[in-house]
């Protein structure tokens, strides 16, 4: 009974241990208007309204629903058929878009604070190379935008 039990408690160790490994964030955007609701059902109360393109940050998936959180922190369940991988940032006060990822390479244009943009391809560390919405793109510092 003693070696069961044991072995038991190992076995729910390793299955816990394993599930609290760290992993890598897992940013999506929303693909249309949705409902952030507090709990995964249509049946949960209502929060609020996240607009397209927002970027969450995927925190867990269970049947149709995902756990997110946005860019303020806010934690709230999108079902997952409003959620795409595309993926978008957006901006934390006001940011520069630049010709290259070099602090010293001329502005291309100025994005707002929660302006939403959309990341293009891989940048070198601590850039993103992204698209505004009229078309423009450029590089922008990661520390200026929330969702990379």
């Amino acid at each position: 009974m003693l070696r069961a039990t044991l072995r038991f408690a190992v076995l729910v160790w390793a299955v816990l241990g394993a599930a609290g490994t760290a992993r890598a964030l897992e940013y999506l955007s929303v693909a249309e208007a949705a409902v952030g609701y507090d709990t995964p059902s249509r049946q949960g109360r209502p929060l609020w309204i996240v607009l397209p393109q927002t970027p969450v940050e995927m925190i867990v998936s269970t049947a149709g629903w995902s756990k997110v959180r946005d860019s303020e922190g806010s934690i709230f369940w999108l079902e997952q058929q409003r959620l795409v991988p595309r993926r978008t940032v957006i901006v934390n006060g006001r940011a520069e878009v630049r010709q290259r990822p070099e602090a010293a390479a001329p502005v291309v244009f100025e994005a707002d604070n929660r302006v939403i943009l959309e990341l293009l391809e891989p940048a070198p560390p601590g850039w993103a190379k992204v698209r505004h919405r009229d078309g423009q793109t450029g590089f922008v510092r990661v520390v200026q935008v929330w969702g990379t």
